[in-house]
């Protein structure tokens, strides 16, 4: 079943067009990997989902994008909501500056929750969900920013999933993290797909390979390719995606 589904989608700021004629779709509980260089438009795409372009001025969007069948951009779209439906991870973790706990709690706390047991409940969840309790179960009072970096990158997934979110965005979630820390971010996503729809963006071709089941090459503000991640690694229909995938260009 499609979870997200993009049509025609065209977008500026300003006078510049960053994407041009997008459309795709994207399967529930499937891992899908943007790829291409720098300023190729595919974390502007990704942002799309939860409209965090929305808080740029200047921006223009045409065409749709629906998430189960609804359009995110229609005027009955209360933003709030959405963003607790399309949970973000950044690129560099950004825990807020409070203790653990309430870094996880916090999403449940802004959406008005008030029963304590339940959030301690949520917090606990999503912390062995994100493979992080067994590391922090004894000091969640302790300040977020005693973690490590990949520590406090799996307390952000933690955060973004204790709301129950369907999709998680992640806009190069390891890039900051050394290749332990990355490890332990891939092998999350891999065991997140069963409960979630998964959209990340990667300049790390081996990390797209390994993580996802379909991959999408981004250029020049066009999508160039979209296919099952194998076939775009072994054999690309599209010539220049074979020519970013060799490292001739990019």
């Amino acid at each position: 079943m499609d979870k997200i589904d993009a049509k025609h989608v065209n977008f500026f700021y300003g006078d510049f067009q960053a994407l041009k004629d997008i459309s795709m779709t994207i399967e529930e509980k499937s891992v899908v990997a943007f790829i291409g260089p720098s300023g190729c438009g595919k974390s502007t795409f990704l942002r799309l989902f939860n409209r965090m372009n929305d808080l740029i001025p200047g921006t223009r969007l045409e065409g749709e994008i629906l998430i189960d069948g609804r359009d995110v951009y229609d005027k009955s779209v209360q933003v709030d909501e959405l963003r607790k439906q399309v949970g973000m991870v950044f690129q560099r973790p950004n825990p807020f500056p409070k203790s653990i706990f309430e870094n996880v709690a916090y999403g449940l706390r802004v959406n008005g929750v008030k029963d304590g047991e339940f959030i301690r409940h949520r917090v606990e969840e999503a912390l062995k969900a994100a493979a992080l309790w067994d590391e922090v179960k004894h000091k969640l009072k302790e300040s977020a920013f005693a973690l490590s970096g990949g520590q406090q990158q799996r307390l952000c997934i933690a955060r973004a999933m204790a709301v129950s979110p369907s999709v998680l965005l992640m806009d190069e979630p390891a890039s900051a993290l050394d290749p332990i820390s990355t490890a332990k971010v891939e092998e999350l996503i891999h065991e997140l797909k069963t409960e979630y729809t998964i959209v990340i963006v990667t300049h790390n071709m081996q990390q797209a390979a390994r993580v996802s089941d379909k991959t999408a090459f981004f250029y020049m503000g066009s999508m160039v390719e979209y296919d099952d991640t194998k076939k775009i690694f072994t054999n690309p229909g599209k010539e220049a995606t074979q020519n970013y995938i060799t490292g001739r260009f990019g």
